[in-house]
């Protein structure tokens, strides 16, 4: 593995290959469910749609009608599809065309 950031250890490593080892939405949302508070949940899914929004160059002030984001957290996000470790870029590539930004 090319890349493991500071904070992994045997825990993560485990969520790593729990995640690894999903097969299905319903897969994903079970665990999803009974891993992560609804709060957590939104927060990401959150933060997921704010990364779509800025790759398609939309203003802060857009995203944050749209997605209810704090402008602290674009700035966040934003900070880390230009400086951080490729995540939300990898996965916007994946998932280009299959993104709907839904409430």
């Amino acid at each position: 593995m090319a890349f493991k950031p500071n904070w992994s250890n045997g825990n993560t490593d485990l969520l790593v290959r729990a995640l690894l080892s999903l097969e299905s939405e319903e897969d994903v949302y079970r665990l999803l469910d009974d891993l992560c508070t609804v709060a957590e949940v939104q927060a990401m899914a959150q933060r997921l749609a704010v990364a779509s929004l800025l790759a398609q160059n939309t203003t802060y002030n857009a995203i944050a009608s749209e997605t209810g984001a704090s402008t602290a957290t674009i700035s966040r996000v934003k900070r880390c599809l230009n400086y951080g470790a490729d995540g939300y870029k990898r996965i916007l590539n994946k998932i280009d065309g299959e993104f709907v930004n839904e409430e």
